[in-house]
This record gives C-alpha cells, sequence and structure tokens, in this order.
C-alpha cells in the first residue's frame, strides 16, 4: 500500500497557488470581458452597473489576495523557498496597489454628484480598466512565481 504525506510547507504553497490563481482568474475575467462589456454599454449604464459589481468583486478578491501572502509567507516559515515569498509580496501587492491607485477612482465613479452620461465619467472607467489590468498582471504573476515554487520545491 503506498502512502503519502503532505507536510505543512506544501499544503500552505498549494494554498496560496490556489488562492493566487482564483484571484487572477476573476481580475482577468473582469479585465477581458466584464468591463469592456460594460463600457459597450455606454458611460451611463456601465457608471450605474459599476458600483453593484466593484463591490461584490472588491470583497472576494481582497480575501483570496489576502489568504494567498498569508499561506505564502506561511510556506516560506515552514521551510519552503524563498520564491514563496516572492509570489507572496506580488500578491499582496496589489491590495495597498487597489487602495492608492483605483480608491480614488472608485470614490469618483461612485460619487451621486457623477453625471453618468459624460465624456468625463466614460474616460474614469476607461482609466479604471487600464489599472484594474495592471492588478490581473500582478496576479498573474504571483501564480507564476507560486507554480515556479511548485515544481522547484
Amino acid at each position: 500500500m503506498m502512502s503519502f504525506v503532505v507536510t505543512g510547507a506544501e499544503l500552505s504553497g498549494a494554498l496560496a497557488a490556489f488562492s493566487a490563481s482564483l484571484f487572477c482568474g476573476a481580475a482577468c475575467y473582469i479585465s477581458i470581458a466584464e468591463h469592456p462589456a460594460r463600457l459597450e454599454c455606454g458611460a451611463e449604464i456601465a457608471a450605474t452597473e459599476f458600483s453593484p459589481s466593484y463591490r461584490r468583486a472588491a470583497r472576494m478578491q481582497f480575501s483570496l489576495a489576502l489568504c494567498s501572502a498569508f499561506a505564502a509567507v506561511t510556506a516560506a516559515a515552514l521551510g519552503s523557498s524563498m520564491l514563496w515569498l516572492l509570489g507572496g509580496a506580488l500578491i499582496a501587492a496589489v491590495i495597498p496597489f487597489t487602495y492608492l491607485m483605483i480608491m480614488p477612482l472608485n470614490k469618483q465613479l461612485q460619487s451621486p454628484a457623477l453625471k453618468k452620461q459624460s465624456s468625463t465619467t466614460y474616460m474614469l472607467l476607461a482609466h479604471w480598466g487600464r489599472l484594474h489590468a495592471i492588478r490581473s498582471a500582478m496576479s498573474l504573476l504571483a501564480s507564476l512565481v507560486y507554480y515556479a515554487a511548485l515544481i522547484l520545491d
């Protein structure tokens, strides 16, 4: 009978990679499909749909980024390679990036004073999409680092 034992470091690494991959999939979906489709509907509809969509995605993505970063630090602390810390830093970096770069746009887009039909609103949404694509790329890079760590550890 064959048996195998999974160490805490391996389990933590798998959780880090899984959480980052879920984050990456959601972020890429938003960047590739949801946000461009939102913009195709025009500024007014896009701005109206933005708030409830962002509110739901933000909770999920924040939790996934935090879980992934914590699991990566745990994997490194339990003896896995330093690649886990690099991946953890990359996925954790989406949190301050969001608060510093994207939240000011969110506040403008969710302001009751926003004229939803305006070209300014459309430009704000387009800019938000470009910033969100950076988050998507950061999570993809973190996932790739994690996969390298899984292979090399």
